[in-house]
């Protein structure tokens, strides 16, 4: 016995290599085709033919695989802090039945995944000389059994586990083979109620999301490949490489000490102005929230530095932690944010437009802000530091570097020289080389690890995008967009009056879902409405987002708040007193973002 578990040790040691060196070798892939395109177009020739198109399917694959590297982390998005899929000593009925769901919708979707691949094996279809369709979409059914096979690892502590997955198998079975079950709107409801409570908790996001559609489509004699072939369409986006590519130049820059310096610029600047060092704070989180697209990096990477710093001060302590969870949404207006990226490719709307349309409403959001801290110092007593020219000189001069970064992300995606995708690849290079030659904050061992605590976070957010639009399929198929256009048309007559049901109705939204399966989900829904009631689609992108980002701020289970809670180690009702001002704030700010629109069109007109 002692020898079979030493050989599965060194199964499961072997295997995670091989997962970790494909990993890296497709994300150096997905850096280095770009960026190399842009040198050989001066010379007017193309290094590899289809390049656009092999890195589209790059990016499902690092998906898929970082998927995989999250699971096996315990860090696939959830409704909760901690995994379920962590052993625990005592035996818990919630966190196993919540388990045996989690594993049993994924076991699902990897057979839909291998249907989809089957088909297209009979009808290949080539994305590029000799590359057929099906062996880039490979990656999905095999990273989907991985999944599956990594929760059941990871849960099998507990002997009472195999026995209800075989049961759970079994009762698959039965839904599969017994039709006269499809006419029996019950069965789906308590379905649905079934994955609802696996959600609260504990299972996975992209679980949820694919649960409930895989349920959708079975009602409806659907084949659940639809699932995976929707997933296939999101992931292969020509903009959603950037995704992986802008959060791995974030999470570059994380590991490095370019957000020590990148402090001291900001603190000589504005730190001789009232509000000064809070200020810096939202600049600083709305530079790095921008750059890896999710709040709950720039909360965790930055929040050790940035709270001993503003108590040193003489801030309070609510004060600072509202502070820092408010900012850590700061950003997602501003360009590269990932969210605007995956908005316009799901709206159809020009994501150069939605970054226009984004600036103006950014500084807004940080205006308010700032105008509160302000006002704090006044109310904390807090002694400004005065303005030193050498010293402002000094911090501007040691982050030369890094400070043209914005700029140089800036002149890529407006100047039209380079495309969305490359000027992401070529960020990744640029922050590469000063941070391991200039500054030699990084060593070439430490970049693997980075690359791979990136594609886990990457691998999260893509699937959940996957499967969601699996779900967003089924509700175009239901015609619920047209239900949802003709009842809203018939309660609301004013533009006014939907617009403060859309306030509402993302405020909601946002603290119960992440902001990329909302986009995926909801966007589809509210579009049309926009439309209908004369919105300027960009106009609407800036309303979502911006509604999305103060939805991470609402009681009681905005993403914000969970995630302080775990970094400060403070209970919720604790984040709920340090945040509110700052929600009151943010929340004068959406309307007016959302009231007049004159702020959003303002450089596009």
């Amino acid at each position: 016995m002692k020898e079979i578990k030493q050989n599965k040790h060194v199964f499961l040691r072997i295997f995670r290599y091989l997962e970790d060196g494909l990993t890296l070798a497709v994300f150096s892939f997905l850096v280095l085709i770009p960026a190399s395109e842009i040198v050989t177009r001066l010379f007017g020739f193309s290094l590899l033919p289809a390049s656009p198109v092999i890195v589209q399917h790059l990016t499902l694959w690092i998906g898929f695989i970082g998927a995989v590297l999250a699971s096996r982390k315990g860090k696939l998005l959830a409704l909760t802090t901690t995994s379920i899929f962590k052993p625990r000593e005592t035996f818990n009925a919630t966190q196993w039945f919540a388990q045996v769901v989690s594993i049993i919708i994924v076991s699902a979707l990897a057979y839909g995944a291998i249907e989809l691949v089957r088909i297209e094996y009979q009808y290949p279809i080539e994305i590029a000389p000799n590359i057929p369709r099906w062996a880039a979409q490979i990656i999905m059914p095999i990273g989907f059994i991985l999944i599956a096979m990594q929760m059941a690892i990871m849960s099998s502590k507990s002997w009472k586990f195999p026995l209800s997955v075989l049961g759970a198998g079994i009762l698959w079975l039965v839904f599969n083979r017994f039709d006269f079950l499809h006419e029996y709107t019950f069965f789906v409801w308590l379905g649905f109620a079934i994955i609802v409570f696996a959600l609260i908790k504990g299972a996975p996001i992209f679980v949820g999301l694919g649960g409930v559609a895989a349920l959708f489509f079975w009602f409806d004699y659907v084949p659940i490949s639809a699932i995976s072939a929707e997933t296939y369409r999101i992931v292969v986006s020509p903009s959603l490489p950037t995704i992986p590519l802008f959060t791995l130049a974030g999470y570059l820059l994380a590991g490095s000490k370019a957000s020590e310096r990148m402090m001291m610029v900001f603190r000589s600047l504005f730190g001789w102005i009232p509000g000064g060092t809070p200020i810096m704070v939202v600049v600083l989180s709305g530079f790095f929230t921008a750059l890896t697209g999710g709040s709950g990096v720039t909360i965790l990477a930055l929040g050790g530095l940035l709270y001993p710093m503003l108590r040193k001060e003489g801030y309070s302590e609510l004060f600072t932690i509202g502070l820092i969870t408010v900012s850590g949404s700061v950003g997602l207006l501003f360009p590269p944010s990932l969210p605007a990226i995956v908005y316009g490719v799901t709206a159809g709307v020009s994501v150069r437009d939605v970054f226009l349309g984004g600036l103006v409403p950014g500084i807004i959001l940080i205006v308010f802000i700032s105008g509160w801290a302000v006002y704090q110092e006044k109310e904390q007593r807090i002694k400004r530091k005065p303005f030193n020219l050498l010293e402002t000189w000094q911090s501007l001069l040691a982050s030369k570097w890094e400070v043209i970064i914005p700029g140089l992300i800036l002149f890529g995606i407006f100047s039209g020289f380079t495309t969305l995708v490359e000027t992401a690849a070529i960020a990744v290079v640029y922050i590469l080389i000063i941070e391991i030659f200039i500054y030699k904050d990084l060593k070439w061992k430490q970049i693997p690890g980075i690359i791979l605590e990136c594609s886990s976070l990457i691998g999260g957010v893509l699937i959940i995008l996957g499967v969601a639009m699996g779900l967003t399929s089924y509700l175009v198929d239901a015609q619920i967009p047209f239900l949802l256009s003709n009842w809203v048309k018939a309660v609301f007559t004013s533009k006014l009056a939907f617009l403060l049901a859309l306030n509402v109705m993302l405020l909601i939204v946002g603290c119960l879902m992440d902001i990329f399966s909302a986009i995926i989900v909801v966007v589809p829904l509210i579009a049309p409405l926009g439309a209908h009631f004369g919105i300027h689609p960009v106009h609407m992108a800036v309303i979502f987002i911006a509604n999305l980002e103060l939805g991470f701020l609402t009681p009681p289970v905005g993403m914000n708040l969970f995630l302080s809670a775990y970094r400060f180690n403070k209970t919720m009702p604790e984040l709920y007193r340090a945040t509110w001002p700052f929600f009151i704030v943010r929340l004068i700010a959406v309307l007016l973002i959302t009231y007049v629109p004159f702020f959003t069109l303002w450089f596009l007109m």
